[in-house]
């Protein structure tokens, strides 16, 4: 078997679509879940990887809260009108890709310090969101925050420096053990001159260093278009690129089979990133049974998936604070290598802080409101919330949700805070 097969029709149930939507947006809701059963697989896949129109009322509040930003030069702002598209955009998919190249990309506004530079560079990942790896990366080389970020300006003839060219390989193309200590200072000479005046991209010549360079085994003339292309051609680019793919929205420890089954697919459609992905989130591998449940919640799937289906009012300054302390603080990545993910999302005192989180949002402290839809909307709000918030659940774990609910004779909103702020603190709810 060389591609992934289709998931079969029938097995598209209310469990699955849920599981879907979960991976692929933030939270899901059980409005969403009905709209993806009447579609079907491959037409609600196709929706999501497609541009979908905005409200009016998001193009006036998001284009607000970014003017707002930049008129203050406030990363903080920046980070409130992410948050904002992040709950509120018709293009949830397109939102969390954004958020994926940020961190496949991870760049610091703590050294670029420049707000208006951050968020053209967050407008590219979203533009490229799912099309093709070739413009993204090229673009992001001439990125004004990436040549800040890795050093442009000092990247001059007679002292080449080799930060952008060792991270191009390392972790934006190729992975390790892809290349040579030679291949980094050769195509640290190719990338001199690529340098920022007035804030932008500028080829400065005189600095640029135009004798032969030799990377991976060939010679030429190289300058830094010609470096991107050739990590684009590598054999090693599918399946780094793969790799990265699964850990986002499969498994944390994807399997070898299932990597070069990814890589196989980028190969063949030229690293377009919306074809592989069709071809990945509608196969039966996407929906076998290891993989459901296999992923830990990033500090932002877990608060904005959250908030965006159970939470009005939802306070975003206080959420992008609250993404800081629990280790995911928007647009200020760690290092190069951006956020590791994985079980270093869980330690002790962020375990807490989740746990907070869940119990300010359950008061209506803090953060915002539960929606009022969540106990009135006429469903059977145990088995609803344990399928849009859990997905598969034990058999203990269910009576123990349904045991909450029944426990004592109150209206529904008292009900539905103690069970929901219940169910939210079980370490299920930490999996994806």
């Amino acid at each position: 078997m060389n591609e992934l097969s289709p998931l079969p029709q029938a097995a598209f149930d209310r469990e699955a679509a849920a599981y879907l939507l979960r991976r692929l947006q933030f939270g899901v809701r059980p409005d969403e879940i009905d709209r993806a059963l009447a579609e079907g697989l491959p037409a609600t896949t196709d929706r999501l990887l497609s541009v979908q129109p905005e409200t009016d009322a998001f193009v006036r509040a998001e284009a607000a809260l970014r003017q707002t930003a930049h008129a203050a030069s406030s990363i903080a702002g920046l980070k409130a009108w992410w948050l904002y598209r992040m709950l509120h955009s018709a293009n949830p998919l397109r939102e969390k890709l954004t958020l994926m190249w940020h961190n496949h990309f991870a760049t610091s506004h703590a050294k670029v310090n420049n707000v208006s530079q951050m968020a053209v560079q967050n407008d590219l990942f979203r533009e490229h969101a799912w099309g093709d790896f070739h413009h993204l990366l090229h673009g992001v080389a001439r990125d004004p925050a990436m040549l800040v970020w890795l050093d442009g300006n000092a990247n001059r003839r007679r002292h080449p420096n080799e930060n952008f060219a060792r991270e191009v390989m390392e972790l934006f193309a190729l992975g390790l053990g892809n290349y040579t200590e030679r291949d980094i200072q050769e195509a640290a000479r190719a990338f001199t001159g690529w340098q920022l005046r007035d804030g932008a991209f500028w080829f400065n010549a005189s600095q640029h260093d135009a004798a032969p360079k030799t990377i991976f085994g060939r010679t030429g003339r190289f300058e830094g278009n010609h470096v991107i292309d050739l990590c684009l051609e590598h054999p090693a680019c599918p399946r780094f690129l793969a790799f990265k793919l699964l850990r986002q929205f499969v498994s944390d420890q994807p399997s070898t089979p299932l990597i070069d089954l990814v890589a196989a697919s980028l190969a063949r459609h030229k690293l377009h990133i919306r074809p592989v992905l069709f071809e990945l989130v509608t196969s039966a591998a996407f929906f076998a049974d290891e993989h459901r449940q296999a992923l830990i919640k990033s500090p932002v799937d877990l608060v904005v998936g959250t908030l965006r289906t159970s939470a009005t009012r939802v306070v975003l300054p206080a959420a992008a604070e609250l993404l800081a302390r629990l280790g995911q603080d928007l647009f200020e990545p760690p290092t190069v290598k951006g956020w590791d993910g994985g079980r270093q999302w869980i330690q002790t005192s962020t375990w807490i802080l989740r746990w907070n989180f869940v119990t300010e949002l359950v008061d209506g402290t803090g953060l915002g409101a539960l929606r009022e839809e969540l106990w009135t909307d006429g469903r059977p709000q145990p088995d609803t919330w344990l399928l849009t918030y859990l997905g598969r659940a034990a058999p203990e774990v269910r009576a123990a949700v349904a045991a909450h609910w029944h426990a004592a004779d109150e209206l529904p909103a008292g009900r539905a805070r103690r069970t929901l702020r219940f169910l939210w603190s079980l370490p299920e709810y930490q999996l994806a």
